[in-house]
Protein backbone atom coordinates (compact mmCIF):
# COMPACT_ATOMS: atom_id res chain seq x y z
CA UNK A 1 0.00 0.00 0.00
CA UNK A 2 1.28 3.32 -1.01
CA UNK A 3 0.58 7.18 -0.29
CA UNK A 4 1.58 9.43 -2.57
CA UNK A 5 2.97 13.00 -1.28
CA UNK A 6 3.12 15.79 -3.79
CA UNK A 7 6.05 17.92 -3.30
CA UNK A 8 5.92 20.42 -6.28
CA UNK A 9 2.34 21.13 -7.72
CA UNK A 10 2.77 21.20 -11.27
CA UNK A 11 3.08 18.31 -14.29
CA UNK A 12 6.67 18.14 -13.31
CA UNK A 13 6.37 17.26 -9.58
CA UNK A 14 8.44 15.49 -6.95
CA UNK A 15 6.58 12.80 -6.01
CA UNK A 16 7.15 10.55 -2.93
CA UNK A 17 5.35 7.77 -2.47
CA UNK A 18 5.55 6.20 1.23
CA UNK A 19 5.11 2.61 1.81
CA UNK A 20 2.79 1.90 4.28
CA UNK A 21 1.55 -1.63 5.51
CA UNK A 22 3.29 -4.89 7.14
CA UNK A 23 6.04 -6.72 5.09
CA UNK A 24 8.05 -4.06 3.12
CA UNK A 25 7.95 -5.74 -0.86
CA UNK A 26 11.12 -7.12 -1.66
CA UNK A 27 13.70 -5.97 -4.02
CA UNK A 28 12.34 -8.54 -6.69
CA UNK A 29 8.82 -7.27 -6.07
CA UNK A 30 9.82 -3.35 -6.88
CA UNK A 31 12.00 -4.56 -9.79
CA UNK A 32 8.72 -6.33 -10.90
CA UNK A 33 6.61 -2.94 -10.73
CA UNK A 34 9.34 -0.97 -12.11
CA UNK A 35 9.44 -3.67 -15.62
CA UNK A 36 5.68 -3.04 -16.04
CA UNK A 37 6.28 1.19 -15.83
CA UNK A 38 8.81 0.07 -18.72
CA UNK A 39 11.74 1.01 -16.32
CA UNK A 40 14.75 -0.78 -16.16
CA UNK A 41 16.69 -0.16 -13.00
CA UNK A 42 19.91 -0.82 -11.64
CA UNK A 43 20.69 -1.35 -7.59
CA UNK A 44 23.45 0.71 -5.54
CA UNK A 45 24.95 0.19 -2.03
CA UNK A 46 26.28 2.66 -0.48
CA UNK A 47 28.11 3.02 3.30
CA UNK A 48 26.41 4.50 6.03
CA UNK A 49 26.96 8.88 6.44
CA UNK A 50 27.73 8.68 2.55
CA UNK A 51 26.82 11.97 1.24
CA UNK A 52 26.61 12.50 -2.61
CA UNK A 53 27.19 16.04 -3.81
CA UNK A 54 24.41 17.91 -5.79
CA UNK A 55 23.32 16.80 -9.05
CA UNK A 56 20.67 16.73 -11.99
CA UNK A 57 19.73 14.82 -14.71
CA UNK A 58 18.57 15.05 -18.22
CA UNK A 59 15.98 12.17 -17.54
CA UNK A 60 13.53 12.05 -14.93
CA UNK A 61 14.07 9.56 -12.10
CA UNK A 62 12.63 6.67 -10.25
CA UNK A 63 13.97 5.95 -6.69
CA UNK A 64 13.27 3.19 -4.80
CA UNK A 65 14.41 2.32 -1.13
CA UNK A 66 15.27 -1.65 -0.45
CA UNK A 67 16.93 -0.96 2.67
CA UNK A 68 18.55 1.18 4.93
CA UNK A 69 17.54 4.96 4.52
CA UNK A 70 18.32 7.95 2.26
CA UNK A 71 17.84 11.68 2.90
CA UNK A 72 17.38 13.63 -0.04
CA UNK A 73 17.81 17.26 -0.51
CA UNK A 74 15.91 19.62 -2.45
CA UNK A 75 17.29 23.11 -2.60
CA UNK A 76 15.23 24.34 -5.05
CA UNK A 77 12.05 23.39 -3.04
CA UNK A 78 14.08 24.00 0.00
CA UNK A 79 12.85 20.43 1.15
CA UNK A 80 13.94 17.11 2.77
CA UNK A 81 13.03 13.77 2.45
CA UNK A 82 13.83 10.59 4.11
CA UNK A 83 13.35 7.44 2.07
CA UNK A 84 12.97 4.22 4.46
CA UNK A 85 12.53 0.57 3.03
CA UNK A 86 9.83 0.72 0.44
CA UNK A 87 9.38 4.29 -0.24
CA UNK A 88 9.77 5.84 -3.89
CA UNK A 89 10.79 8.99 -4.96
CA UNK A 90 9.89 10.30 -8.46
CA UNK A 91 11.84 13.10 -9.72
CA UNK A 92 11.49 15.24 -12.94
CA UNK A 93 14.11 15.68 -14.98
CA UNK A 94 16.52 18.66 -13.96
CA UNK A 95 15.24 18.47 -10.60
CA UNK A 96 18.81 19.64 -8.44
CA UNK A 97 18.96 17.16 -5.62
CA UNK A 98 21.96 15.66 -3.04
CA UNK A 99 21.62 12.10 -1.15
CA UNK A 100 23.03 11.31 2.41
CA UNK A 101 22.97 7.69 3.27
CA UNK A 102 21.23 6.79 6.43
CA UNK A 103 22.74 5.45 9.53
CA UNK A 104 22.51 1.64 8.21
CA UNK A 105 23.73 2.16 4.73
CA UNK A 106 21.14 1.93 2.22
CA UNK A 107 20.16 -0.23 -0.71
CA UNK A 108 18.11 1.32 -3.72
CA UNK A 109 17.32 0.74 -7.07
CA UNK A 110 16.66 3.49 -9.65
CA UNK A 111 16.05 3.87 -13.59
CA UNK A 112 15.07 6.57 -15.43
CA UNK A 113 11.58 7.34 -17.51
CA UNK A 114 10.95 9.43 -19.69
CA UNK A 115 7.79 11.19 -18.48
CA UNK A 116 5.84 11.02 -15.33
CA UNK A 117 2.44 10.70 -16.08
CA UNK A 118 0.02 12.30 -13.14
Amino acid sequence: MKATETLKPGSEAVRLLRWRGGSHPTEQAIRVLLAREGIQPYAWTQRANFRYPLRNHAHAKVLYCVEGSLEVLLPDLNQRVTLRRGDRLELPRNMRYALIVGPNGARCLEGEKSAFVN
